[in-house]
């Protein structure tokens, strides 16, 4: 014997739409990311010069920060930024943050975290 639902019958298609809540939190890989860009200096975040990458195959010295993957590579950016000034973000670097797919609860969350201050200080830092 077969069931028929009343209630679903009569109901049409299904209109339910379910918005899925912003991300506030970080993978264990970009955690790891985060916790490497410590060791980072804000000269790492430029490209290197010609007489840098000579020097750096002369004397074995080819250490490279940049990550592969982009969307890592902004974070961290921004976690060098973070290790270094705080909350003193540049405001260029936030925005590529932004456009790369993170939030700004990250990025509060990101600072706060390494900072020892607390989250919601970030907006008032940048747009102050």
């Amino acid at each position: 014997m077969a069931y028929l639902g009343i209630e679903e019958m009569f109901s049409g298609p299904s209109a339910e739409v379910r918005i899925a809540p912003a991300k506030t939190g970080f993978t264990a890989l970009e955690w790891s990311v985060i916790a490497l860009a410590k060791k980072d200096t804000i000269g790492s975040l430029n490209a290197p010069g010609r007489m840098s990458r000579a020097l750096g195959t002369v004397f074995g010295r080819g250490v490279n920060s940049r990550l592969a993957e982009p969307k890592l590579e902004m974070l961290r950016r921004v976690a060098v930024y973070a290790w270094r000034r705080g909350y003193a973000l540049p405001a260029s670097e936030v925005s590529d943050f932004l456009r790369a797919g993170f939030t700004m609860k990250q990025a509060e969350i990101l600072v706060a975290s390494v900072t020892g201050g607390s989250v919601g200080q970030l907006a008032w830092k940048i747009a102050g």
